[in-house]
């Protein structure tokens, strides 16, 4: 059985907000787990990539988009928890 993701399962961000609908695996079909930011023809676009280093981008992006840093540090820090990362 499938699970429905809200949220990308790498970043974050809520998957109704992807101007593209989703990421794509390679077979072309969309994701279900995650943004086109992150993940293209089944590859991650950031594949060597820490979650720190995906929380620190996470946070600047927010931040460029006027967001308040307590709400940036706020929706990134349980990112970990996130099924890219669940095994790091």
């Amino acid at each position: 059985m499938q699970s429905n993701y809200k949220n990308c399962q790498s970043c974050g961000m809520p998957l109704k907000r992807d101007e593209k609908g989703a990421g794509t695996e390679a077979n072309g079909k969309n994701s279900i787990m995650y943004c086109s930011h992150c993940y293209e023809n089944g590859e991650f676009t950031l594949p060597n990539f820490t979650v720190d280093e995906m929380k620190e981008r996470v946070m600047d992006k927010m931040t460029e988009m006027k967001f308040p840093k307590f709400l940036a540090k706020m929706f990134t820090r349980n990112m970990h928890k996130l099924e890219r990362w669940k095994d790091s």
